[in-house]
């Protein structure tokens, strides 16, 4: 017979629990008093679920366990603030315009992600943006919420000559990281709504908000839903003119719209990793390499620590602090199937045959991600002047390998990603590039505003006004050296869809 509870659910937990699922940056710590004690516990932070419910700014702040700045409700105001916008097609730029699913949208982002709503809603499998890293050199954009836009433009000249929203954020602002975090924080609130229940973000970031966007991200995903902070290293040689360290990496942040629903694909196994495995006595279950046959002492129980006896009668006897792996009756199980080496005379320490056929055919990702595995800038820099030799159009591209490693950890065949700060549109280019490679049949939606090329770049001289142009062009340069014949070519498809805001 099943006990009966002798007491009913704690329904305000239970409401709390619906309320973060739907609102998790809504979700804090406050401190309640349980039978006489104060205790941190969860709770909901009603100033801010009252402003995701209002469409008007919302004043109350309260003592809280929070990440807050100047301009936070003004972001969440933003987020929710509906637009009377579309996207028009541009089929003169397009590539296969009535065929491709492959979108590049020419505009703001924050606009984007808000038409890409309602037909992208809980659909996409991965999305990775590398934000303006807020170096104090950096552009951002600068979203009104107060007053009506044209006037607020016109007022404070903040139109670039596109009619764009970018400002200049220099470490001279009094609002450095405040302005920074308002312009991210709607548009990545804005992306969680667009993943699947199963999908995952990657964002790239330097030291410079790094900590601020971990903690931001943690609000927006929910903290337990925080995967990892990859370590990319960007550079392969020092820089000497440096006043403090020379700075090699970049990070990752990977956060899951549900960590439970979300595992990274394991990746190929290398030739180095398989070259390990030998077959020193013909087994005819395949190539093994030994393992050791010894575990910590301390984690092992009385019958696994014993004398134990080769098939030659050698005794082998256990280090201090060292036990078996195995009872003695199971490792003589082991020796009698031949799973157990004691070296090719039957001297040596006995090693555990661990045969590649029964690991897994593939390898669990690392943290730490070398150049020599997933590239670094120079390479990326040089894929990009190899598709355009007439000038150096992109300063500081990502390498396509580090894109392709992320697709193959974070997608399948058939997923669609979003890049919605897309620079030079490598993340489509890796897409093409992975496609080609496993016959997928990945989608792309990129989202670059028509940034204005500085005119002493080589890209404005080489007629480039814009970010999104080199994008485009990119794109259609890539997708036609893809398609070029190989020995066997495969069958693939990259065209794209334009459309501008």
């Amino acid at each position: 017979m099943e006990r009966l509870k002798m007491q009913t659910p704690n329904l305000v937990d239970e409401n709390i629990k619906k309320i973060a699922s739907l609102f998790p940056n809504c979700l804090t710590e406050t401190v309640s008093t349980v039978n006489g004690e104060q205790r941190t516990v969860n709770g909901i932070d009603f100033d801010l679920l009252r402003q995701e419910l209002s469409s008007s700014l919302v004043e109350g702040p309260r003592e809280r366990y929070t990440l807050n700045w100047p301009g936070k409700n003004e972001a969440i105001l933003t987020e929710n603030a509906p637009i009377a916008k579309t996207l028009r097609p541009c089929k003169e730029e397009s590539v296969d315009f009535e065929s491709t699913r492959n979108i590049y949208i020419e505009g703001d982002n924050l606009d984007a992600l808000k038409l890409l709503q309602e037909t992208y809603l809980n659909k996409i499998k991965m999305i990775y943006i590398d934000p303006p890293y807020n170096t104090g050199n950096d552009f951002i954009y600068e979203d009104d919420f107060a007053e009506e836009a044209e006037e607020f433009f016109q007022r404070s000249n903040q139109k670039d000559e596109h009619g764009n929203r970018l400002v200049a954020n220099t470490e001279a602002n009094g609002r450095f990281h405040s302005d920074w975090l308002t312009m991210i924080y709607s548009r990545i609130k804005l992306a969680r709504n667009l993943l699947s229940d199963d999908g995952v973000i990657f964002i790239s970031i330097d030291d410079n908000e790094q900590a601020s966007l971990k903690r931001m991200c943690d609000e927006v995903f929910g903290d337990q839903n925080f995967v990892s902070t990859v370590v990319w290293e960007k550079r392969y040689s020092p820089q000497n003119a440096v006043k403090w360290f020379s700075e090699a990496h970049d990070f990752l942040l990977v956060y899951a719209k549900n960590k439970l629903n979300w595992y990274p694909n394991l990746l190929e196994r290398t030739d180095a990793m398989n070259a390990r495995y030998r077959n020193l006595d013909n087994d005819p279950r395949g190539v093994w390499k030994p393992a050791d046959a010894t575990a910590q002492g301390g984690h092992g129980t009385k019958s696994q620590f014993y004398a134990l006896t080769a098939p030659n009668g050698k005794q082998h006897v256990l280090p201090n602090g060292r036990c078996w792996v195995y009872t003695e009756p199971v490792f003589q199980q082991m020796v009698a199937d031949n799973r157990i080496w004691f070296g090719a005379d039957g001297n040596n320490v006995p090693a555990v045959k661990r045969f590649l056929s029964e690991v897994k055919q593939g390898t669990a990702c690392q943290t730490i991600w070398k150049y020599d595995d997933v590239g670094h800038n120079q390479e990326g820099k040089k894929e990009v002047n190899n598709l355009f030799p007439e000038s150096a159009v992109f300063e500081t591209p990502k390498p396509v390998r580090l894109l392709k490693r992320i697709l193959q950890l974070s997608t399948e065949a058939n997923s669609i990603v979003i890049d919605f700060f897309s620079g030079s549109a490598t993340t489509a280019h890796a897409v093409m590039q992975q496609n080609s490679e496993d016959n997928g049949n990945r989608k792309f939606i990129m989202v670059q505003l028509p940034e204005p090329c500085d005119e002493k770049t080589e890209a404005f001289k080489a007629g480039y006004k814009t970010i999104a142009e080199i994008g485009k062009e990119r794109i259609r340069r890539a997708g036609q050296k893809i398609k070029e014949p190989p020995p066997s070519p495969p069958k693939i498809s990259t065209p794209v869809s334009v459309f501008s805001k």
